[in-house]
């Protein structure tokens, strides 16, 4: 008898046991479905038959599942709550994505939070919200008081139209479709174009909400990496050919972590394989009015044909008023507003109004113009910075708030923002944004965030200690 048919703590007993109780976690084994037999889960772990006939006991006892005579084992446990957490790969605290979201959306004021993804309260342009939010106390009722539209406030889709032109799409109202977010319009086109097992391609490393959104909808995802001038087109070709993914999701204004910009060369190549493969591309490009000049979009070129744009305003104007967009092709629009209804039915008509009334105050154009100045600044001295405490910039951002750095020495990153978080700093360590794991001497730093001092004295002692 093997050993570990003794069921000692961390035997293969347990890894069997283990693995059929994560299958039953992440709903790969839903309630009633069969297990493999006892020879090919044994072939599959690489165990005896009889290690096997061990953990399926031990499951029966405990009712996860249950035996039926001359046909096998079938899961007899409940449906098990979905729980992003355990649908990815097990990572340390710090390298969990949605643990950095819950810490730096507390409302400790003695936290610093040079690892979050949005800009200081005293950056936003507070005095255009409290005009708009007394331009809308007096509003008529209906503004006040009812559903939005399906497809949204008219003249704000307008206002739309207008910004995404000076990105060269060219795009009517009706193609646009407003959302109560940036994330909820990601989260509509996913409904919308994939089923639970579907492939999506996502950049490696990328915006780590791409990977916990996508694991809620159970799909499959593979990464490319991602080089200064976009996805690395050798391997995405072959990740096409080898996967046949149904979508592929993308930053290409300012890329989310790197602060990267698509090339031209790349996207034209980019979108000639997505035409061979009949793969759509879903830009998120809620960045946009970081940008002095406006780099180079897919669904520019692409016409919005197999290419759907999606934006949102929380980076800019406000987190707090929750109005995002999406532009498609014509003939998506109805679908994907009937998806808008029944998950949220008329949608937020006032932020849409609140919105609005902000972006068409003369200041905002002003805020944004001093905006681009101030980041461009803060850019140069949190990099200068950073580079005397040995990081090195994987590149020099055109725009935006985000520099993507190397540890010196070979540094684990999770180890340091292990150290930093006993000293109240959220850091971003790179391995939440790389699916393959391949980031780990990296951190994501949010140069609006990086104003105070402490944050460098803390990252200075969190790395010699991590040393």
């Amino acid at each position: 008898m093997d050993r570990h048919d003794a069921g000692l703590p961390g035997s293969l007993t347990d890894r069997v046991v283990g693995e059929v109780r994560q299958r039953v976690l992440t709903r790969a084994l839903g309630p009633g479905a069969r297990l493999p037999s006892i020879r090919a889960f044994a072939a599959a772990m690489k165990v005896s038959k009889s290690t096997v006939v061990e953990a399926y006991e031990r499951l029966s006892a405990e009712g996860v599942i249950r035996s039926r005579p001359g046909s096998g084992f079938y899961v007899d446990a409940p449906l098990a709550p979905l729980s992003l957490a355990d649908l990815g790969p097990k990572l340390d605290q710090e390298v969990d994505p949605l643990w950095i979201t819950r810490q730096s959306l507390g409302r400790n004021e003695d936290l610093l939070k040079p690892g979050c993804g949005w800009l200081p309260p005293s950056w936003m342009p507070q005095e255009s919200l409290r005009r708009a939010l007394r331009t809308m106390a007096r509003a008529d009722a209906v503004a006040l008081t009812d559903y939005g539209t399906p497809l949204g406030l008219p003249a704000l889709r307008q206002v739309i139209v207008r910004r995404l032109l000076g990105q060269g799409i060219e795009v009517s109202s009706d193609q646009i479709i407003l959302t109560e977010s940036g994330t909820q319009a990601l989260d509509l086109v996913c409904r919308f174009l994939i089923e639970p097992g579907d492939t999506v391609l996502v950049d490696d490393p990328c915006y780590f909400n791409f990977h916990a959104l996508l694991r809620a909808h159970r799909a499959q995802v593979v990464s490319v990496p991602y080089t200064p001038q976009g996805p690395d087109l050798e391997l995405f070709e072959q990740a096409l050919l080898q996967h046949r993914p149904r979508l592929y999701i993308t930053n290409s204004g300012i890329h989310n972590p790197t602060g990267a910009t698509l090339s031209p060369i790349v996207a034209h190549r980019l979108l000639k394989l997505a035409e061979r493969a009949d793969l759509t591309i879903l830009e998120d490009d809620i960045f946009a009015d970081f940008e002095d000049r406006a780099a180079p979009r897919l669904a520019a070129f692409d016409g919005l044909q197999r290419v759907i744009s999606c934006g949102s305003f929380s980076k800019t104007l406000s987190a707090s008023v929750r109005c995002g967009f999406l532009a498609c092709r014509p003939s998506w629009v109805q679908g994907l507003a009937d998806l808008k209804i029944a998950t949220t039915f008329g949608g937020a008509g006032l932020s849409a109004e609140l919105v609005l009334a902000a972006l068409t105050d003369g200041a905002y154009r002003r805020h944004v113009v001093a905006l681009r100045a101030r980041l461009a600044g803060a850019r140069a001295e949190t990099s200068a910075k950073l580079k005397e405490l040995g990081l090195t910039p994987w590149l020099e951002p055109e725009a935006g708030m985000f520099l993507w750095c190397r540890l010196p020495r070979d540094l684990d990153a999770a180890e340091v923002a292990r150290r930093a978080l006993a000293d109240n700093v959220v850091l971003a360590p790179g391995n939440a944004f790389s699916l393959s794991q391949t980031a780990r001497g990296f951190l994501r730093f949010n140069v609006a965030q990086c104003s105070d001092p402490r944050i460098f004295a803390i990252l200075r002692k969190a790395m010699r200690s991590a040393s």
